[in-house]
């Protein structure tokens, strides 16, 4: 099992208790409804601090780490999204951080978020997806970029090598320039410690079965829903596919991410051309901040 000591970053956050379990979570501004990010796999809630600024000048931001990741307690990973959404809810009541929310959820978080809203429908106010992980990947995927050609989720986990190391940190040192020296260097070291690089590969190594749930999780709520998609070749993804397969990954999921804000009376999609899926609120937080911000608008006229 990964170790993760719950110290707290300097000069970010509390620590809550849930379930036995301390969780990190760090709350900004004042109003409603508060805005919950929902990291993606490898991620943790500060990766979104530029966001979570502009965001806390509008209405309440909540930043987390979930279990097993960033300066929560550890946990066994992978886990359901039924267990990840349950721990979500408890934190939130735990902190006396009413409902409803709008929940920004990239990648396998979009995955959370989506099954938060079918499960506690009058809870969400609306969902921001970024780079969502979907359930309908694999239709509009080309045979060998579909997740069925993927490692089953029971498959080693793989030791991360000194050049993946060394990869990762140059990566997100570019990401993170812009945050605070000490956080910056907190948060590089979490990211390309063994724990924290293990943890982001066992969080999603059971994306089937969270997808599956998604599929047979029922409806979303009738509330706003805007999807962004990035067209940038992702630094991370390029260490394990050619530029050709991400060129074809990138425009199947262009096609995907509009059928997902197609689905719904309120969907929108938006398409960042400077940004690519890991780097998507290091690299343009002005426009996720945008992208809450109108919704927010939406939300208050229904």
């Amino acid at each position: 099992m990964l170790f993760f000591s719950s110290m707290r970053p300097i000069g970010f956050g509390q620590h809550v208790d849930v379930a036995g379990r301390s969780l990190w979570l760090h709350r900004s501004g004042t109003g409603a409804p508060a805005v919950v990010f929902l990291p993606g796999s490898g991620m943790v809630g500060l990766d979104y601090l530029k966001v979570h600024e502009r965001v806390a000048a509008l209405t309440t931001s909540v930043l987390y780490d979930r279990s097993g990741t960033g300066w929560s307690d550890d946990i066994a990973l992978p886990r359901t999204a039924h267990e990840v959404t349950d721990e979500l809810r408890d934190l939130l009541y735990a902190a006396d951080i009413p409902a409803p929310y709008v929940l920004v959820g990239h990648s396998l978080g979009g995955a959370y978020a989506r099954r938060y809203a079918q499960r506690f429908p009058r809870d969400v106010a609306g969902l921001v997806l970024l780079e969502p992980a979907h359930e309908d990947w694999d239709t509009f995927m080309p045979e060998r970029l579909r997740l069925s050609n993927t490692r089953p989720s029971d498959a080693p986990m793989p030791e991360p090598t000194p050049e993946i190391v060394v990869h990762v940190r140059q990566l997100f040192t570019r990401m993170l320039a812009a945050w605070p020296d000490l956080l910056r260097e907190q948060l590089i070291d979490r990211h390309t410690s063994p724990a924290g690089l293990l943890a982001g590969l066992r969080e999603g190594s059971n994306m089937h079965a969270v997808l599956s749930e998604l599929r047979a999780g029922g409806t979303l709520p009738d509330a706003p829903v805007t999807v962004l998609g990035a067209t940038s070749f992702d630094p991370g993804q390029r260490m394990f596919q050619s530029d050709a397969d991400l060129q074809e990954q990138i425009d199947a999921t262009q096609r995907l991410f509009k059928a997902i804000a197609a689905d719904g009376p309120q969907g929108e999609y938006r398409c960042l051309k400077d940004a690519s899926h890991t780097t998507i609120p290091m690299d343009r937080p002005d426009a996720v901040a945008d992208a809450v911000t109108d919704l927010l608008k939406r939300q208050a006229r229904i």
